[in-house]
């Protein structure tokens, strides 16, 4: 990495540390106004950005299993981002503070009154939520220590002993990953309305969690593309595969949300069709609108195109159009629970996402600054057939 960059993620590292701590400072006193909407606008805020850095992990491991060249440019910018895992833990106490403010399984008033959160107290309580968060917490950030270790010691050796271990982790890491994510999203967003219950609820946010994650590579790849040493390695054709990759999740993902809608909607049963109704009542129908316009149909309908895939500007647009779209999914998710009946809007929807990001992009650069921007001796993307030239 040259002294120039160096110089500038350090600038860009600074000024984003600040942003964060100063919209974060300005979110405390609604924690004292208005602490329900605070520690809901929290959890969206937080849940989106912890899934940058999941996604970014299940990335990175894919890449190691399947291979190919779209990932030789873009596994450092996956490996900084997943090494924010360690802040994200710090980040997730004032969500351990604020569980009476958003779970109704918090509730001692709420919990004598509902025979069904007594019969799941034993899973559903202040302990054992926080238990299950430190042991995911302890997994993940494990695992990534070890990918990381590994990538940086195939910048050593020619020997491919480092890539093998890292693949031989990828496999079961992903298994790992996929489990203990379910989980999570179970206790941090299904049980916001625990008489609510779905099968698909968790593939949906953690493939919503790799679709963020993709957007976000490329437009970071795409700032980068004009400086070494990316500028010596770039091709269209990488952006050719990161397009239809992105292409792949969008239809993925729409396909599993809507799926789960047509099999709740066909069933029609109460206790099914509750959190939907939260989530089109009032002015939640603009956002429904928004999203499937936004988050799918023209995005879908662009990437269908060869030449859109191969635009870095137009690509990069569309990448950064669903990850901002992606926020407001997360913030659908959330947000109903506390106003089911019509969209309440507050500042701290706007400051305490850009506070958590500020820190999280603070502790992405600083991640990047700490290893050569393309993996050397890579013997798995590097060398890999390119096809579409």
């Amino acid at each position: 990495m040259t002294p120039e960059l160096q110089s500038r993620l350090a600038r860009i590292q600074r000024r984003a540390l600040l942003l964060g701590v100063i919209a974060l400072a300005a979110s405390v006193p609604g924690a004292f106004a208005r602490p329900a909407q605070f520690f809901f606008s929290y959890l969206s805020a937080y849940v989106f950005w912890f899934g940058l850095s999941l996604g970014c992990f299940l990335i990175a491991m894919m890449h190691q299993l399947t291979g190919g060249r779209w990932g030789y440019p873009t596994r450092r910018f996956l490996e900084a981002g997943f090494m924010v895992l360690p802040l994200l833990l710090l980040l997730f106490g004032p969500i351990l503070v604020g569980l009476k403010a958003v779970y109704p399984w918090a509730q001692p008033a709420t919990i004598a009154a509902d025979e069904v959160l007594q019969h799941r107290r034993p899973w559903l309580n202040h302990w054992a939520y926080a238990a299950r968060a430190l042991l995911f917490f302890g997994l993940w950030i494990l695992m990534a220590a070890r990918l990381r270790a590994w990538s940086l010691a195939q910048d050593q050796t020619a020997d491919a002993a480092p890539t093998r271990k890292a693949r031989t982790l990828s496999g079961p890491g992903i298994v790992l990953l996929g489990l203990s994510g379910t989980f999570a999203v179970v206790d941090w967003l299904l049980s916001l309305e625990p008489h609510w219950h779905s099968t698909m609820f968790a593939v949906i946010v953690i493939i919503g969690h790799i679709l963020t994650a993709l957007a976000f590579v490329i437009v970071v790849l795409a700032l980068f593309r004009n400086r070494e040493p990316i500028e010596s390695a770039i091709q269209p054709v990488h952006f050719h595969q990161l397009g239809n990759l992105l292409l792949t999740f969008v239809l993925f993902w729409t396909y599993v949300s809507f799926g789960e809608l047509l099999i709740v909607y066909s069933g029609d049963l109460p206790r099914e069709v509750d959190w939907y109704l939260h989530r089109i009542a009032g002015g939640w129908k603009t956002v429904i609108v928004g999203l499937a316009l936004f988050h799918f149909f023209v995005p879908f309908f662009l990437l269908l195109f060869r030449a859109v895939k191969r635009n870095v500007a137009a690509l990069a647009t569309l990448a950064g159009l669903l990850f901002a779209m992606h926020y407001v999914h997360t913030w659908w998710l959330v947000m109903p629970a506390l106003h089911p009946h019509d969209v309440a809007g507050s500042w701290l929807d706007f400051t305490l996402p850009i506070g958590i990001g500020g820190l999280w992009l603070s502790a992405f650069c600083a991640r990047l600054k700490a290893a050569p921007l393309l993996p050397r001796n890579d013997p798995i993307g590097q060398f890999a057939p390119v096809y579409g030239r």
